[in-house]
């Protein structure tokens, strides 16, 4: 099959930029699939254009235009005019594969989009009016054109049907994966980075570490609620940006040096955090897939986490499972992970490398490939 994909994602750093590359290395080793990479850019297409190089690989039967068109532009071309249709730029192009807030105008081009979460529709103070408006845009000529949708989890499956009001049978969960560049940040730190990041990230005491963006979905206050009897024993280190919940203003007011909050680390720093803490606590109420979770697992760290949405679908069995919205339920598997002796912790560690082992890009690949499949053969059959 010749897949287009739009990659231009992959140039602004996020969750979905490392799907997007990584998923599109693991279809770049099939011998069954030549890769049609499209991205627009006009500020980054030199980037973009190294990125996309690096993608393709050395096989010929890959190929790779790079626009020069910024966002708005693109959107106006695909959205309002109904002009640059992927066929111009690949003609032999079979499927396209859309990047799910921009769809192209070819309207006789079998689509296939991924979903990653709807916070944006569960959490709307979280985007920007216009950003939820170009994604309803969006999710309308999705529907209107029978794409096949991509869902990372059951849950996010889930919303999907109930919110979007897709087809169930047209909404295929294919999990996501640990991305390579976790996994090689952790194989190329060396003793003396890993000693010097120690002694600046300051890490002299026992202490459990939270990620991600801080906002009110990630449930800090009750993380924090939860852990402060336990202060004494332990400290609370909180990776990640600055969003636009309480919890610093209530850091300030517990005024506790065992509480900190680190902002926005490296994945260097971050492999060292993971590598370093007691366990991860990630009591969040809503995820698409909850990739931290994976992340932890990787470094053999144990992992207290939601009973609700995605988490219980990525965690399994290796997981301390808990009530997001209890204090009382989140403090119990802290207690649990921190008092566990020598043959829980083996036996933990073992759950979580097993269910490690369930996630892998080969395996993204495969049953991406079947959802291609099927939207090739819906879109013959129409």
């Amino acid at each position: 099959m010749k897949i287009g994909i739009d990659i231009t994602s992959i140039i602004y750093d996020r969750g979905v930029s490392r799907y997007t590359g990584n998923l599109v290395r693991a279809l770049g080793q099939r011998s069954d699939v030549e890769l049609r990479l499209y991205g627009s850019s006009l500020r980054q297409k030199k980037r973009l254009e190294a990125l996309a190089t690096e993608l393709k690989g050395k096989s010929s039967r890959n190929k790779v235009v790079i626009q020069s068109y910024p966002p708005r532009i693109q959107e106006v071309l695909w959205n309002s005019l109904h002009q640059n249709p992927i066929k111009k730029v690949f003609p032999d192009v079979q499927v396209f594969h859309s990047w799910d807030w921009l769809q192209p105008p070819d309207k006789n081009l079998p689509i296939v989009s991924t979903i990653h979460d709807l916070a944006i529709l569960k959490y709307p103070e979280t985007a920007h009016p216009r950003i939820l408006k170009l994604h309803q845009k969006s999710w309308e000529e999705l529907k209107k054109r029978h794409a096949q949708i991509i869902a990372v989890s059951q849950a996010t499956k889930r919303d999907i049907v109930e919110l979007l009001h897709f087809r169930a049978q047209d909404v295929h969960v294919v999990y996501e994966s640990l991305p390579q560049e976790y996994i090689q940040v952790g194989q190329q730190l060396t003793e003396e980075k890993e000693t010097a990041l120690k002694k600046k990230l300051q890490l002299t005491q026992p202490f459990i570490l939270c990620v991600g963006t801080r906002e009110p979905r990630k449930n800090l206050r009750r993380a924090i609620e939860a852990w402060w009897p336990l202060r004494k024993e332990v400290q609370l280190l909180v990776a990640g940006a600055a969003g636009w919940d309480d919890t610093e203003e209530l850091g300030q007011v517990l005024k506790s040096p065992q509480l900190r909050f680190l902002g926005k680390v490296s994945d260097e720093e971050l492999a060292v955090l993971y590598g370093e803490a007691e366990l991860l606590l990630y009591p969040s109420l809503y995820e698409g897939f909850g990739l931290p979770i994976l992340e932890a697992f990787h470094f053999g760290t144990p992992v207290v986490t939601s009973n609700v949405s995605a988490m219980p679908e990525v965690a399994g069995n290796a997981a301390e499972l808990v009530n997001p919205e209890s204090v009382e339920s989140i403090r119990k598997g802290i207690k649990t992970i921190l008092g566990e002796n020598v043959e829980a912790q083996r036996r933990r560690l073992q759950k979580m490398i097993i269910r490690l082992q369930l996630f892998n890009w080969y395996r993204v690949a495969e049953e991406t490939c079947k959802v291609y499949h099927k939207a090739l053969l819906l879109h013959q059959g129409r």
